[in-house]
């Protein structure tokens, strides 16, 4: 039996794998590898959402010395669920829903953080990229204290894709940015919200500002420029705690 977050190695095993509906989170491909079995792979892995990264096989041999067969796979530490069909679900149960989503954020400790707070608040499910993001591994649900056993995590695409769909089901979109037009405090929570966080050093990407509807700032008092993205996040995740309450 397979445990959470272990890797599995050898063609035949990860195309087994897949196909009897474990969760993976990205496989490694040796870079020249031929082999018909291998062709067969990634055709397994064209109906899923897996990310797909071709390697030197130096990397992978620094993974396993075992026969890996020019192939790695690591299970993921939680089942991610899609936006679309949380989405639904949770407007049915009379909710209003409340998302965070994570553009570009790819260190381990951050992610698990903002989890943890997410959780504590009642955040209904962190969006990540399936690109450029963070490993959801168990370095994350140990910082996350637990929190990513419970908390839904949406790995999506096309993050510009899911914010179309968001706006299109109601969402109101709040982007934390050194570009905000105001403090954070004045923008509207209430209503179904996605509040977006960018890295520390790019921000939230241009193309996903541009379908923001407010872009908010936390005032920088000091003479550092900006705040650890999880301490920034925990601050917007709570105002929207606060207003809600009201």
């Amino acid at each position: 039996m397979i445990e959470k977050n272990e890797i599995i190695f050898g063609v035949r095993a990860v195309i087994e794998a897949i196909q009897a509906g474990r969760d993976i989170d990205k496989i490694l491909l040796k870079k020249d590898i031929q082999s018909e079995l291998s062709q067969e792979l990634l055709s397994v892995v064209k109906g899923h959402d897996i990310l797909v990264q071709r390697v030197p096989v130096e990397r992978l041999n620094r993974i396993t010395r075992k026969n890996h067969q020019g192939v790695i796979a690591f299970v993921s530490a939680v089942t991610y669920q899609k936006v679309e069909d949380l989405v639904p679900f949770l407007f049915e149960q009379g909710k209003t829903p409340l998302f965070v989503m994570l553009d570009g954020i790819t260190d381990v400790r951050n992610f698990g953080a903002i989890a943890r707070t997410c959780e504590c608040a009642a955040v209904d499910a962190v969006i990540i990229p399936m690109r450029n993001s963070v490993t959801v591994n168990a370095d994350a649900v140990k910082t996350s204290a637990g929190a990513l056993h419970t908390l839904p995590v949406c790995r999506e695409h096309s993050l510009t894709g899911t914010l179309r769909f968001l706006k299109e089901s109601g969402f109101h979109i709040v982007a934390a940015t050194e570009k905000g037009d105001y403090d954070y405090t004045r923008a509207d929570y209430t209503n179904p919200l996605c509040i977006i966080m960018g890295a520390e050093d790019k921000g939230v990407s241009y193309d996903n500002l541009a379908l923001c509807d407010e872009w908010v700032k936390i005032p920088m008092l000091g003479t550092i420029e900006s705040l650890n993205v999880s301490v920034a996040a925990g601050i917007l995740i709570y105002e929207a705690v606060k207003q809600r309450m009201k």
